[in-house]
């Protein structure tokens, strides 16, 4: 299975998945308060920037099409990692932020998980 295809349903599926479970569990609200305790931020930026990581050393694929997307993602999750192990009182108050408009963000995260699944089929 070719690289792009691979990253196309692995998020894709991530993505379908956690905003159904934000939607069903209301998780989401629940997430965002765990961001006051620090070990856990960076606990999750380990993993966040491992995922990055991966994505950006196995897909650094700068096309214009839309597997560019899997590569902007990569990056945006390598830098939300090294955000999260680095400086996590930041990302509690981005969290804080973000509350605000978390339905819309869940909506947009299924939409974004349902267009990269369309498109590995494609």
């Amino acid at each position: 299975m070719d690289v792009t295809i691979f990253f196309a349903r692995f998020l894709g599926g991530f993505f379908l998945i956690f905003g159904i479970l934000f939607i069903v569990t209301r998780q989401l609200g629940r997430t965002i308060e765990m961001t006051d305790d620090k070990a856990f931020v960076i606990s999750t930026g380990y993993i966040t920037l491992l995922m990055g990581l991966v994505t950006v050393i196995l897909h650094n694929v700068w096309v214009a099409d839309w597997r560019v997307v899997i590569t902007l993602l990569g990056w945006f999750t390598l830098i939300k990692g090294i955000m999260k192990v680095g400086f996590p009182e930041h990302i509690h108050k981005q969290a804080q932020r973000f509350r605000k408009k978390q339905a819309l963000s869940t909506v947009v995260l299924m939409l974004l998980g349902a267009w990269l699944i369309w498109m590995s089929f494609v």
